[in-house]
């Protein structure tokens, strides 16, 4: 046995006799803490220990053995004796099967990555910039070859592609782009696949221009915009055009498939027709510029067209299939199997049709939906009318039909049940606001039950709400669309009375327009009383600074019996939103009362009787009574006329008519 030690490595080489008498040499890479007994090593530490044969280099050195014990290696097992075959030319054993020096021993890791030298072909056209790799070249711009190779662009077109593009507007975008972007550029064929947006450029300068601007912008929702750059064939819009003479026999192609009698025109498969074939006329659907002669001509010769049958043309999209809605209003039937449109998003360019029978058979489509309930929904998302999809009857639809103009009805007002709940519901309301537009809400504790709960809401948005009038409530809106941790939702839900008076003293001061309020009446029995408030309120002077926006509010009370006919809130529903251009344009209008027990005590004996009778005539209150003489200047008949005239607009509020 012979040993050879370095101070990184432990290679054995043993010397065996075997049965019949014949010397075998084998040499192992071993563990140096993997001792046998005669064998030494100095190192011990644990990442050396390996099993034999497991290690990084079981191959080589089994490979080694195989050939030979086989006699094929270099050192030929035939050749004088032993001796021969244990001499070594330097007294070392190498670990590499090329020639090593100090500078470039490497130990061998199994997870990095394969070392190459660089001196193969593939190295040498990488460095004379003949491609190889993605994205090609070896210029100073290099963006994404979807070809495959890399070299020059030959058609000279670039593919400018905006992911999430679809939510800008497009005049935005672009000035957006030309501001950052170095050089000059005029966009292509601008259009919208999806969610993204493309368009092409024909120069490498404006290309690599274009694909530094990305991530350059920043959008209104704060996300950077990204912009990729690929190579690309031309735009669909210069390929293949259809010469004259080409478009005059795909004219009388199309006289030939058409019936009639049906007002069917069948163009299944219509590339292999064997009259254009033979005057080597490539009509290709998919195209856009061969689409959209096909519609010109159906446009111009049979615009009452009921059934079209367009399957087996390889269509992928159907942009350019919007235009039946217009051009071919009749449509009823339309066949698009067996093409390759991937997905069901793509019908939304064609569900202005009034389709009562479509065809989506063997299409990539199909197989996106768990079953044949959803892909029928999904499909009659977008044509209601259908009756028949992929040669099968469907159920006749359910719905309304509003095509012709509906005036819809004026909304109605509010809605009590009975005069005994409408006159408890109207005397708290009144008592509540004048509370609470006060200077001070804490009496509002006598209104709520000890065990009260209060939740705010404000509608769900992506904008920054430290912009908005309602950033005030915003921290504890408790939108279960905002907010999904269980946690949060419990922590924004006001308990107990004293912690919800307690919040609604640190909300925002207000004035609410009593006359915009709408009443109606949820649920009731002996035990339960629940209704819903909505109207208008604006915000006072805060801090000498008034607030001019107007915002409107619905608020849903669950309430119970107290005292003597009394309400006492159990559950309290804030749901705040700025208000409509409507709803601004008729807030305040009529003059909002000051809460008062009684009128004021100081008028004339003739204004205290002109007082009692405009009350009597009017059914309104001493209180509102008052209020409108003195707004019209205590000239009965003109107060009478004011009146008469807001109460058929329906501007005077319910309450004020309680006595």
């Amino acid at each position: 046995m012979f040993q050879r030690s370095y101070p990184n490595l432990a290679v054995v080489t043993h010397v065996v006799n075997d049965d019949r008498r014949d010397f075998i040499v084998r040499r192992e890479v071993r563990r140096t803490d993997f001792m046998v007994h005669g064998e030494h090593d100095d190192r011990t530490a644990p990442q050396f220990r390996n099993r034999k044969g497991r290690g990084p280099h079981k191959g080589r050195y089994d490979r080694s053995r195989r050939d030979r014990q086989r006699g094929n290696h270099s050192g030929g097992f035939g050749g004088p004796g032993p001796r021969s075959r244990l001499e070594d030319t330097d007294g070392d054993v190498t670990m590499s099967d090329g020639s090593q020096d100090s500078s470039s021993q490497n130990r061998f890791n199994p997870y990095g990555r394969p070392f190459r030298k660089g001196d193969g072909r593939f190295d040498r056209d990488r460095r004379q910039g003949k491609g190889g790799g993605r994205g090609g070249g070896g210029g100073p711009f290099r963006v994404g070859d979807r070809g495959g190779g890399g070299g020059k662009n030959q058609s000279g077109w670039y593919k400018v592609t905006i992911p999430h593009g679809r939510k800008y507007d497009k005049k935005w975008l672009l000035t957006a782009l030309q501001n950052i972007c170095s050089v000059t550029y005029a966009p292509v064929q601008y259009h919208v696949d999806h969610n993204r947006v493309h368009f092409y450029v024909d120069d490498s300068s404006v290309a690599s221009a274009l694909h530094k601007c990305s991530h350059k912008i920043t959008d209104t929702d704060g996300y950077k915009v990204e912009v990729h750059v690929n190579k690309s064939a031309p735009p669909s819009f210069l390929l293949s055009d259809l010469k004259p003479e080409h478009l005059e026999h795909l004219k009388q192609c199309m006289a030939k498939r058409f019936d009639g009698s049906q007002q069917a025109l069948d163009l299944n498969n219509i590339r292999t027709d064997p009259d254009l074939v033979s005057q080597n006329i490539e009509v290709i659907l998919n195209r856009k510029t061969n689409i959209e002669a096909v519609i010109k001509i159906i446009e111009e010769n049979i615009p009452e067209l009921t059934s079209l049958n367009l399957s087996n043309n390889r269509i992928h999209k159907l942009d350019e299939l919007a235009e039946l809605v217009t051009k071919v209003p009749n449509l009823k039937t339309l066949n698009l199997s067996q093409n390759e449109l991937k997905s069901d998003r793509e019908l939304d360019k064609v569900k202005g049709l009034k389709l009562v029978e479509l065809w989506l058979t063997r299409n990539p489509l199909c197989d996106v939906f768990k079953d044949q309930a959803s892909y029928i929904s999904a499909v009659r998302q977008r044509f209601p009318r259908l009756l028949r999809l992929d040669g099968h009857d469907l159920p006749p639809p359910i719905g309304f039909d509003v095509e012709t103009p509906t005036t819809i009805p004026p909304c109605k007002g509010s809605c009590f049940g009975s005069d005994e709940i409408k006159a408890v519901i109207l005397r708290f309301l009144q008592q509540y606001y004048s509370i609470y537009d006060s200077g001070d809400r804490q009496p509002l504790l006598d209104a709520y039950h000890d065990g009260a709960s209060l939740s705010i809401t404000t509608p769900y948005s992506t904008q920054n709400p430290s912009r908005s009038s309602l950033g005030e409530y915003y921290k504890d809106s408790r939108n279960l669309k905002r907010v999904k941790d269980s946690t949060i939702r419990f922590r924004l839900l006001k308990h107990t009375r004293l912690n919800v008076v307690a919040f609604l003293n640190e909300l925002p001061k207000t004035q609410h327009d009593i006359a915009s309020f709408t009443i109606d009446v949820n649920t009731y029995t002996n035990t339960l009383l629940s209704f819903t408030v909505s109207g208008v309120f604006k915000e006072v002077v805060v801090d000498g600074k008034s607030r001019e926006s107007t915002m409107a509010f619905s608020r849903v009370f669950i309430t119970v019996p107290a005292g003597n006919s009394g309400l006492c809130i159990v559950n309290d529903q804030l749901f705040i939103r700025m208000a409509t251009t409507e709803e601004i344009r008729r807030a305040f209008v009529a003059p909002a009362p000051t809460p008062s027990s009684s009128p004021v005590p100081t008028l004339t004996a003739q204004q205290q009787e002109m007082l009692t009778a405009f009350s009597q005539k009017s059914g309104m209150n001493l209180e509102w009574s008052q209020k409108c003489l003195q707004d019209n200047e205590w000239d009965f008949s003109r107060a009478a006329h004011i009146f008469t005239q807001l109460k058929a607009e329906g501007k005077i509020p319910d309450v004020a008519f309680i006595k």
